[in-house]
């Protein structure tokens, strides 16, 4: 027989053994706003393996990766991929979120500082069991800043950005909203000034109020406050900086940001890969459809990048 056929063979037969060794688990943080609840994915309970916290992004996203809108299972298929290699993981919705919905505060009195401390209290709730070894914290998206901040923290042994922004959260509603009518960033600018002040604004104009609403205000006011390449430069552990060429949500100028901001940071470009971990087109429409196909592979370079990263020494 092909020696390349009897390598296929082998690793679809080993791939399929690690999967039957699997173990998932539901598992709850208590806080006291309410229990958040996550999924434990052990690669391999008879042995102590790695263990990779994955943090979601921004918005309504849940443990795995999906909303109420749109459904592509990104996270779920990295945690279960992680698994294929020898790696464990636990993801979470963030509070207000999937099962962990009634965990959440009002908006009025949410700020990015809780889910900075809830990742500290699972990399806590972790590192006490010991089942596992190194912990990584992963975060995609606005979760690599909250992951950033939240590895500061001396029990994380590995921090990984995928898809992280590297500017304020400001500066980057301001491109965003560059896009839109002049008058839109005419009207905008000042509100964002003002919030980056720290100070609230009375009346926001209709056609901005879902953005810039009272009850939203100071959320966008303890986020705005916190730099991504000041955050990072502030790690002591090794870190690994992940993107792709066809995110229409952040750029590559981001990544390369985070990565000059750091010496102790690597640094992985994935050609055509977009937000949501997939291959995709560049174009807007195209890219967006890839964020409704649960079935869509993730994009086949980043699994290796991840795990060469997670296992050196």
């Amino acid at each position: 027989m092909n020696k390349k056929i009897i390598l296929v063979l082998f690793i679809s037969i080993f791939s399929n053994v690690l999967i039957s060794q699997s173990k998932e688990e539901p598992i709850v943080l208590n806080t006291e706003t309410g229990d958040i609840h996550g999924t434990l994915l052990i690669s391999n309970p008879s042995r102590i393996t790695p263990i990779v916290l994955i943090i979601a992004g921004s918005g309504p996203t849940d443990r795995n990766g999906n909303n109420l809108m749109m459904a592509n299972n990104s996270l779920k298929m990295l945690a279960e991929s992680l698994a294929k290699n020898g790696i464990s993981s636990l993801r979470f919705d963030k509070r207000g979120i999937g099962e962990s919905k009634n965990s959440g505060a009002k908006e009025s009195d949410l700020r990015i500082e809780h889910y900075i401390n809830d990742v500290k209290q699972w990399c806590n709730f972790i590192k006490k069991d010991n089942r596992f070894g190194d912990l990584i914290v992963l975060g995609h998206s606005e979760g690599s800043l909250i992951g950033m901040v939240a590895s500061q923290e001396k029990q994380v042994d590995k921090f990984i950005s995928l898809a992280g922004t590297g500017f304020p959260a400001g500066d980057i509603l301001r491109k965003q909203l560059k896009d839109q009518s002049p008058l839109v960033l005419e009207m905008s600018a000042p509100i964002i000034e003002k919030l980056e002040k720290g100070e609230t604004v009375e009346k926001a104009p209709e056609m901005l109020y879902a953005l810039f609403r009272p009850s939203v205000q100071p959320y966008l006011i303890s986020w705005f406050k916190y730099n991504p390449q000041l955050e990072i430069a502030k790690l002591n552990i090794p870190i690994l900086i992940v993107q792709g060429t066809t995110d229409i949500q952040v750029n590559v100028e981001d990544a390369e940001k985070l990565f000059e901001s750091n010496q102790k940071a690597k640094k992985v470009i994935i050609e055509n890969m977009n937000h949501i971990l997939k291959e995709s087109e560049a174009e807007r429409t195209k890219n967006i459809q890839t964020y409704s196909n649960p079935k869509l592979a993730l994009k086949e370079e980043l699994i290796p990048a991840l795990v060469n990263f997670i296992n050196e020494h």
